[in-house]
């Protein structure tokens, strides 16, 4: 139900419903329940008036239909005795002289509170304030339901004893439509989790709306939203209804039900809500309008059982950096390449410069650099020549990449130069005592350093601007050299992922060359991500490949980004993990590779508190003069001991 990672599990129902049959439709409502129970959701809503159904028209005004409502919904209480689970169900509450169309919120046999429709619809198809009042035509905070007293109001929220971070809001179907939606509200008073029970009949072109309502209302308030639709037994006089039942999460909508199905139809999965608390303690915006906005609400606490859930339900994507769909992919990659040429656009032309020299290595990270230049270079009217592109090979270097490098640079008709860093490395290995045959730190360090050593120095003489290449992954491992590769006077892969880089490079291929020039990029694609900083092997192959040594990119990648976006422990990226990556890796593997990111990001910040600019792309950034501003000397100890103690 609810797990200690944050993950609560919910469900939306659209019953099969009798219009003016609260008898048949409580046991289609108990068996969703129970189905939902098996299922392990903490929480259930069904549609806007599911006791006696939305459509009854001027029964609402007859005496027999509101006590057969109220004898059903007694009846969903002695059902729910002993049981955790949160009921939401809509019904007609009649008292005094007032009818309201109600959310009612039932748990362990008990209704917590009762929660009326603010904004009452009276156009077009709907005729509601024919039957029902709207919420604050009474003004106490109790009404006798059922034969208790029970809260009643809009300013009721619903807080779990057991997980804090658990609270309910709930409006009733208009109420999500109106200008300001009461969830608004609920929100910023501390509501994570809001529920819609509604009736919402089909038009063409509505669903797509529908559902964008609720995507951008669960983004706007940083929270999960839960609609329940109501199904196609509802009546057809002249309305049609689908069912459609939808759950978002901080504009991402996670599960959608099929519409029109001809039974009950149930949709489960889980919501985050620790990753909902970290984003709403990061947005300043959000934490501003609570002071403005928020109410005064009551709160009605419920407790519940904790679960495990093992296997989450919602899709945790292996690769959060990269869409899944190709067009989107696209569009992210068109974006993201955008930017990078804005950025380095603008640096060329605040210093004035009209050169560039960049390493190039036969990589995808150099290689999405010097695409990034030369398309930078082609918008600001300067000529390719003007492109300095030096290849560096050094004790490592392989035919593949050496041969990739010449055959790329010649296609893009840069200014093209080789410079050997053999002898002048072997030289300063002599200078500073260093046997060459120990292939240890200082032996990769020295080639590196020597290669930045002649991308600056060239630059000084042609006065020109040295592109960097090292991506954010690399950055965020410190997987590169200090004042070596790790510097630059302006880094336009600063702020893309590792995972990334791939697809930039084959979108460049396929959308930005000719057959010839893509050619020679997608074999850069198949080459293996390598420093070529130790010799080959013997079959003259590259032999170093990064991802041997500091693990597997795709790993690293999704650690980063859940640390950085969410905050995430340890052990719940390790969780996430395991959901995500089951069939590719172990889950020793994953708390190998987890603890190797900690130690190297919290070892290796000295590295990215003096990086050089580079154009932030995403949400994820270690810039230390925008988004990470972290000390050098930060202790990981907390987070190791919590990964030494993931069973």
């Amino acid at each position: 139900m609810v797990n200690r990672y944050g993950f609560v599990r919910v469900g939306a129902a659209a019953p099969k419903l009798k219009v003016a049959d609260p008898v048949y439709n409580i046991k289609e409502i108990e068996n969703l329940i129970l189905k939902a129970e098996d299922e392990n959701a903490a929480v259930i809503t069904f549609p806007e008036l599911s006791i006696s159904a939305y459509t009854c028209g001027d029964l609402f005004g007859q005496e027999s239909l509101l006590k057969a409502c109220d004898e059903a919904v007694k009846e969903l209480c002695t059902f729910s005795a002993g049981r955790d689970i949160v009921i939401v169900v809509g019904a007609p509450v009649s008292f005094m002289q007032f009818t309201f169309n109600c959310a009612v919120v039932i748990q362990r046999g008990k209704i917590l509170g009762v929660v009326p429709k603010m904004y009452i619809p009276n156009y077009s198809e709907f005729y509601e304030r024919r039957w029902f009042s709207p919420a604050n035509t009474y003004k106490a905070d109790e009404i006798i339901y059922c034969n208790e007293k029970v809260p009643f109001g809009r300013d009721i929220l619903f807080q779990s004893e057991s997980f804090e971070e658990l609270t309910i809001g709930i409006e009733v179907c208009e109420d999500l439509w109106s200008a300001i939606p009461p969830s608004s509200y609920q929100a910023l008073s501390g509501a994570t989790l809001l529920l819609n029970v509604s009736a919402s009949n089909e038009l063409v072109n509505k669903a797509a709306y529908r559902a964008d309502l609720v995507k951008q209302q669960s983004a706007r308030l940083i929270a999960a939203y839960v609609y329940s639709a109501s199904g196609v037994h509802e009546s057809t006089t002249d309305l049609v209804f689908s069912g459609h039942s939808i759950i978002a999460e901080n504009g991402v909508i996670l599960e959608q039900a099929e519409r029109f199905e001809r039974e009950s139809s149930l949709i489960v999965t889980e919501i985050d809500l620790l990753r909902l608390n970290s984003e709403r303690r990061k947005n300043l915006t959000f934490r501003d309008s609570e002071e403005i906005s928020s109410k005064n609400f009551r709160r009605i606490t419920f407790k519940q059982k904790k679960a495990e859930l093992k296997e989450l339900k919602r899709m945790v994507n292996p690769h959060p950096f990269v869409p899944s769909d190709v067009e989107s992919r696209n569009e992210r990659c068109r974006e993201i390449f955008n930017i990078q040429v804005a950025g380095l656009a603008k640096r060329i032309e605040h210093t004035g410069s009209t050169k560039a020299v960049i390493g190039i290595s036969g990589g995808l990270d150099s290689t999405l650099a010097l695409l990034v230049t030369l398309k930078t270079f082609n918008i600001l009217n300067m000529p390719a020549e003007n492109i300095h592109t030096i290849t560096m090979p050094g004790f490592g270097t392989t035919d593949r990449t050496y041969n990739n490098t010449i055959k790329l640079c010649r296609a893009l008709n840069t200014n093209f130069k080789e410079v050997s860093i053999v002898e002048a490395s072997l030289l300063h290995f002599k200078d500073i005592g260093h046997d060459p045959e120990i292939l240890d730190v200082t032996y990769e360090n020295v080639q590196a350093r020597e290669r930045t050593q002649i991308l600056m120095d060239t630059a000084n003489k042609i006065g020109g601007l040295v592109v960097g290449t090292g991506d954010l992954s690399e950055l965020a491992l410190g997987w590169a050299t200090y004042n070596g590769d790790h510097m630059s006077m302006y880094g336009v892969n600063a702020s893309v992922p590792k995972t990334l880089v791939r697809y930039l490079v084959r979108w460049v291929a396929e959308k930005e060359m000719d057959k010839d020039t893509a050619a020679i990029l997608f074999d850069i694609l198949d080459t293996p991500v390598s420093p070529e900083l130790l010799p080959a092997d013997k079959s003259g192959q590259i032999s170093q490949k990064t991802e041997d040594i500091v693990g597997p990119y795709e790993l690293h990648d999704f650690f980063l980004y859940h640390m950085m976006k969410y905050g995430a422990t340890p052990k719940k990226i390790a969780y996430l993990a395991n959901n995500a990556f089951k069939q590719s890796y172990s889950t020793d593997e994953i708390k190998k590779w987890i603890k190797v990111f900690y130690r190297r990001f919290f070892s290796q910040q000295f590295k990215r508190s003096c990086l050089p600019d580079g154009p932030k792309v995403g949400t994820i950034s270690l810039s230390p003069r925008g988004d990470w501003r972290m000390p050098s000397d930060a202790s990981a100890n907390i987070w190791l001991e919590e990964i030494d103690n993931i069973k």
